[in-house]
Formats: C-alpha cells, sequence, structure tokens
C-alpha cells in the first residue's frame, strides 16, 4: 500500500502540470488570436473604403466638393455623366497643392468651368478700384455661381499692372474707357431719349450715373453674345448675400433658378455695413454686422427706432437704401439708371426678395473719406456740393474731407460712422434692425488664405518681377499710367465735342412710356412715416 502511495504521488504531480501547461497555451493562443483580429480587421475595412471609393461609391466630403464633381455651393452641375470623365491627377493636385487646411478646394481650383451650369449669371461694373479690392470681390462671386464678368476700369484700375491681372482671370472682360468706347458710347439712343435726360453733364455723381448706364447698355450685349441668362449691375464694394434659396444653399445660382420663368427682374434690397471700428483695413474680411433695409424690417419696428437709427445722420441708411436688382436677358432690355433695369418693349414683371440682400459695405475705411473727395471736382460748399451729390450723407462727408485736419475727421467718422455704442448694437441686434452675416467673410478670408489672390498675381506677373516689386509698382499706379495706354476722362472728350453735345440736348424726344431713370434713394423717412398714417 505504502508502494503504491508512493506510486501515485508522481501520478499526480505530473497531471497538474500538464494540465497548467495546457492552460497557458490557450491563453497564449486566444491573445494571438485577438491581436491578429484587431491588426487585420483595421486593414481590411481600409482596403474595403479604398476600393469603395477607387470604384466610386464612398461618397468623401472633401472630394465631392472637388473642381471636377462641381458640388461647391453655386457651382452644382445637373450632368450626372461628368463625373465618369474625371481624371485621378485633376481630383488630387487641389489637394495636394493646397496651403492651407481651410477650404482646401479653393487652391488651383477651376473657376473657369462653365459648362452645362444654368443659369449663367454675369455682373457688370464701374470700377477704379484696386486688386485689393476687386479680386476678393470677383472670386467670392465666383463661388456662389458667376460666371462672367464685365469690367468698365478708368485709375487705378486700368492701370498696366492692376489690368494685366483681371485680364487674366477666366470669364472677366476688361473694358477700357478708351476714345473708341466713348464715340461709341456718343452714338447711343440713350442721349436721344428723356429717361436719362436730367442726369446729363452734370459733374461728380451725376456724370457717374450716366457713365453707368452706358456702361450697363454696353454690357447686355456682351452678355447676350457670351450666352448669359442673367445680368447685375453691383459695384466694387458690393456683395451678394443669396440668402432664402429653396435647398438651403449658399447659391445666387439656386438662388435665380427658383425665380419663375415669367418674372423679367428681381431686386436684392441692400443691407448696410455697420462698422465697429475705425481702423478696417479690409472691409470684406473684418466686417460682420449690417443694418437691415426697410424691406426686410416690420413698419413698427423700423419707424419706432428710425430716429435712435439714423444716430445724427440725415437718413436710417448713410447713403442708398433702394437696393440693386437682376434683369434676365432678353430683347429690348435696357438699364433704367445704376439700381434697375427696364424694357423698351414692356413694363418688366419683378419680384423683390425676402431674405437675399445686396451687402453694400458703406464707407467701412477711413481713408474713404478722402478718396471720395479725390474723385469729385467740386467746392466744399454746401450749395455746390448739391450739384456733385444725389444723396444727403455725401455731402457733409465731402465737406469735412476738403476742410478738416486729420484728427477733425477722425473725430467726425467715429461719431457718425463707427458703432461704438455697446447697448444699442445688443438692443438692435435683438430686435432685428442689426443682423451680422458671416458667410462672405468666411469665403474671402479662406479664399485668401488658400492663396487664390497670391496665385492669381503671380501667374499673370513676368518671372523676372518680384511679388513686392509688383505690389508696389500697383500702389504707386494712378489714372496718368491709364492715360499713357489710352484711357481718358470722359469729361475732357465731352468738352472737345461741344457742338455734338448742343445738338443732343435739342434732340431729346419725350416718351411717356419710358419711366424715368431711377437714382439712388435714401430709404422711407419720418415724413414716409406719417404719409402713410394720414
Amino acid at each position: 500500500m505504502a508502494g503504491l502511495h508512493s506510486l501515485s504521488r508522481p501520478s499526480s504531480s505530473s497531471s497538474s502540470s500538464s494540465s497548467s501547461s495546457s492552460s497557458s497555451l490557450s491563453s497564449q493562443a486566444y491573445t494571438s488570436r485577438i491581436v491578429l483580429l484587431l491588426t487585420v480587421l483595421p486593414l481590411t475595412l481600409a482596403c474595403f473604403a479604398f476600393i469603395l471609393q477607387w470604384r466610386g461609391g464612398l461618397n468623401d466630403p472633401i472630394t465631392r466638393w472637388s473642381p471636377d464633381n462641381l458640388q461647391f455651393p453655386g457651382m452644382t452641375t445637373f450632368d450626372a455623366s461628368r463625373t465618369s470623365r474625371t481624371s485621378k491627377s485633376d481630383c488630387v493636385d487641389p489637394l495636394a497643392r493646397s496651403r492651407s487646411p481651410s477650404f482646401p478646394y479653393f487652391l488651383d481650383w477651376k473657376f473657369d468651368y462653365t459648362s452645362d451650369l444654368r443659369p449663367r449669371i454675369s455682373i457688370t461694373t464701374s470700377t477704379s478700384a484696386g486688386l485689393e479690392q476687386t479680386l476678393p470681390w470677383i472670386f467670392y462671386h465666383k463661388v456662389i455661381g458667376v460666371t462672367n464678368f464685365f469690367l468698365f476700369v478708368e485709375g487705378k484700375a486700368a492701370s498696366a499692372n492692376v489690368s494685366k491681372v483681371l485680364e487674366s482671370i477666366p470669364g472677366v472682360k476688361v473694358i477700357f474707357r478708351t476714345r473708341e468706347l466713348e464715340e461709341q458710347q456718343a452714338r447711343s439712343r440713350i442721349w436721344n431719349e428723356s429717361w436719362l435726360a436730367s442726369f446729363f453733364y452734370k459733374p461728380c455723381n451725376y456724370e457717374l450715373f450716366v457713365k453707368q448706364s452706358l456702361n450697363m447698355e454696353m454690357a447686355i450685349v456682351m452678355a447676350r453674345e457670351a450666352g448669359m441668362d442673367w445680368i447685375i449691375h453691383l459695384d466694387t464694394d458690393e456683395l451678394i448675400h443669396p440668402a432664402g434659396t429653396s435647398t438651403q444653399e449658399y447659391s445666387l445660382r439656386q438662388l435665380l433658378s427658383d425665380v419663375p420663368a415669367n418674372v423679367d427682374m428681381v431686386i436684392f434690397p441692400n443691407y448696410e455695413s455697420s462698422v465697429e471700428r475705425d481702423d478696417i483695413k479690409e472691409p470684406f474680411s473684418e466686417v460682420s454686422m449690417f443694418k437691415k433695409n426697410y424691406d426686410h424690417l416690420p413698419k413698427d419696428v423700423y419707424f419706432g427706432n428710425y430716429r435712435e437709427a439714423t444716430r445724427g445722420n440725415p437718413n436710417y441708411f448713410l447713403t442708398y437704401g433702394n437696393g440693386k436688382s437682376a434683369a434676365r436677358i432678353q430683347d429690348h432690355l435696357r438699364p433704367n439708371g445704376a439700381h434697375r433695369w427696364h424694357n423698351y418693349m414692356k413694363p418688366p414683371n419683378e419680384i423683390k426678395f425676402e431674405e437675399a440682400a445686396v451687402l453694400h459695405y458703406t464707407y467701412p475705411k477711413f481713408s474713404d473719406l478722402t478718396s471720395r473727395r479725390d474723385r469729385c471736382g467740386c467746392k466744399p460748399t454746401r450749395n455746390d456740393v448739391k450739384r456733385c451729390f444725389m444723396l444727403e450723407f455725401d455731402r457733409p462727408a465731402f465737406i469735412i474731407a476738403s476742410t478738416a485736419t486729420d484728427e477733425e475727421m477722425l473725430q467726425w467718422y467715429r461719431e457718425h460712422i463707427v458703432w461704438t455704442d455697446r447697448a444699442l448694437i445688443l438692443k438692435f441686434l435683438r430686435r432685428g434692425i442689426l443682423t451680422r452675416i458671416y458667410a462672405p467673410m468666411v469665403i474671402i478670408q479662406n479664399l485668401r488664405e488658400s492663396g487664390v489672390f497670391t496665385s492669381v498675381i503671380e501667374s499673370a506677373t513676368k518671372p523676372s518681377l518680384s511679388k513686392d516689386q509688383f505690389i508696389s509698382s500697383i500702389n504707386s499706379s494712378n489714372s496718368a499710367e491709364a492715360n499713357k495706354s489710352g484711357v481718358f476722362s470722359s469729361r475732357k472728350f465731352a468738352n472737345r465735342d461741344s457742338q455734338t453735345t448742343a445738338r443732343r440736348i435739342l434732340e431729346f424726344t419725350y416718351n411717356s412710356t419710358l419711366p424715368l431713370a431711377i437714382p439712388p434713394l435714401s430709404p422711407p423717412g419720418s415724413e414716409d412715416f406719417q404719409r402713410l398714417h394720414i
């Protein structure tokens, strides 16, 4: 028994050791399987996602906004088959060469891509602004769906360096104020009609108003030849805010595509910038607060706060308040002043947008006081400024800029233009009189960060000319450079042809069916409130 007992001990010990070894091996095998699973599963998923995207089955949030897919707001295409014709290099390169993680699809984006995009929208303007204002203005509107631009340029905009860059941008046509242009416009039928006659042969703003109308008339022909569906007249200190589309897409193209086919003209009420600082350098990137138009406010809110909202200025807005408009390209279309369009054969059927607006950046920089002064050769007297300026606020602003010291001008600017009362700002934001609009600011900031503007300038300049030299040459350019290239003032041309001028005055024909041109008008005032309640 003792022997049997002694023999049984080794057997028990051997069984226990075998069981422990087996358990250890099983645990190791289980761990190995887990590790293998955790390694293989992500690789499998990654391969699966790669195959799906390569075959077109995965809608990546970045690549769907690539230039070829045309899915950026305002650039939607209605041809679904086009995606099958895109090349892989085109999809990858814009992202690979991006200089900023924000809005990477902007850099090298195909802003000139215009086929099968409807409706096709054009903007025309008369400008003397430099690239620091014009480039953001152009590319912002390209982003929201504008395809063509007709720029009638003078001054700095017509200088060799600036115009060279503008002409290099796809979809942009630059028209210089040459002798040939003046002679062509001198033969316009507008001179023999009465609807614009009250603005003829007057200085400053009146002269500009006539020039804008003549340019708009020519732009209609250009837009039609380019196959445009809509045309808009806009200044380079104005941006369209396409709110209120049926799809909530920030797209002017989507907004106009929703307009019924029987509508000839749509009106964008204007909002006016309300700057909060006196040191703004780039208004499009730094201003987010705007005062709403009368048309977008309840009457009791507008008139109930009218006096406080004017802040001691002549009117609710500093300048105009009757908005801008877009016209459908069609037979017999003509301008009706810089703010409206008309038709020689019929009164246009028009509608007014309830949410979309034109954002007017009014005196956003302190230097705007002197720049406006320098454009007009009027005397700084109460009587003379009435000959030059249609709107009341422009008159004291011109006098201050012409007679005051820099310190006095800055003080006047702070009192009449800059919003510094935070309690008043909060009150008007709550009541809806003021509003914050960030979309244009974000788009333009990201266009700049993505290197779009720099890329355009660099590609338009000679390799031997450095960027700093080019910018320096732009800053030193003036209207004298424009004159070297054959550009000249319309006043000089009119004086040389005084006999033709006199003859045109005698040849005016009155036509009661043509409404008078609509000038820039101030928003409704307190006298309108009383008239509405009589």
